[in-house]
């Protein structure tokens, strides 16, 4: 049974923030459509750690605490060294079109999704692929056919990777085997009527879903019973991250609509947030 939870406003006047993480005592994310990763504290006080040409999207650490960052449009892993940039993975070769969310797990090996088309092109939509990414750059096709792969987590033990396809509305479970590959594909639970993009999870295993254009984050089980519901400002929730000292607060990027253009000229973004019964687990 559901209980309907509202937010608060903690940060706004960004352009469009998406995937948040949670590091070291901040909360990490990417304002994408104003070229730079922020970092903001539980107060909402903000600062920009990185400014990324070609869009920023996913973010993660290596074990050594390096980030990553993904660059959208150019299609790479990027690597921050001593405050500046530099290639981590040229990803082109297998996404081709702009590259989106990722995670890292403890290993270092990063899995990034793709759109698979050139959605702001007007291209009809085709399916894509989750690439891996190992620690030295080297980069492999994970999974293919997947329908808008977005926001990923994975199990706290490292042996599951669950990603939201946006355009089924479904979140589909892999195995993480030994060497990294994605296998036994399953799925976790189907949304119908919802658009799944950002992710985490939570200590009891189940995923809380942002879901653009519905104003709603989901706490859903395997299976796909709703656990919860948490309704932002906007109507468009985009991604979601548990943070705070006792993984409790979940953070969510709103914005009121995603285009570019569009999300410059209006500087709608917001994080939101709202404290919930059961803490963050797993990566990010």
């Amino acid at each position: 049974m559901t209980s309907s939870r509202s937010t608060t406003v903690v940060l706004d006047g960004l352009c469009f923030p998406e995937g948040p993480r949670w590091h070291d005592g901040r909360l990490f994310f990417s304002d994408q459509h104003d070229h730079r990763v922020v970092a903001m504290d539980p107060s909402g006080n903000a600062e920009t750690i990185v400014e990324v040409a070609n869009q920023p999207s996913g973010i993660g650490w290596l074990p050594d605490g390096r980030m990553l960052v993904v660059s959208m449009l150019d299609r790479m892993v990027l690597r921050l060294e001593d405050g500046q940039l530099v290639e981590h993975a040229d990803l082109s070769v297998y996404a081709p079109a702009a590259c989106n969310d990722m995670v890292v797990d403890a290993q270092g090996r990063a899995y990034v999704g793709h759109f698979g088309f050139d959605m702001y092109g007007g291209e009809k939509p085709e399916d894509a692929s989750l690439l891996l990414v190992l620690p030295d750059g080297w980069v492999s096709v994970a999974a293919h056919g997947l329908q808008f792969p977005n926001g990923m987590v994975i199990t706290d033990d490292g042996g599951t990777l669950i990603v939201g396809e946006s355009m089924n509305g479904h979140l589909t479970a892999f195995t993480v085997a030994a060497d990294g590959s994605l296998v036994d594909r399953r799925d976790f639970a189907q949304l119908p009527g919802s658009v799944p993009d950002g992710i985490c999870l939570d200590a009891d295993g189940a995923v809380w879903a942002a879901c653009p254009f519905t104003g709603r984050c989901l706490r859903v089980a395997e299976g796909g019973e709703v656990l919860d519901e948490v309704k932002t400002t906007y109507d468009s929730a985009f991604a979601c991250m548990l943070g705070g000292d006792d993984r409790r607060t979940l953070y969510i990027c709103t914005a009121p609509g995603h285009v570019p253009e569009e999300a410059r000229r209006a500087r709608g973004g917001r994080i939101e947030t709202v404290e919930v019964d059961v803490p963050g687990a797993g990566r990010p």
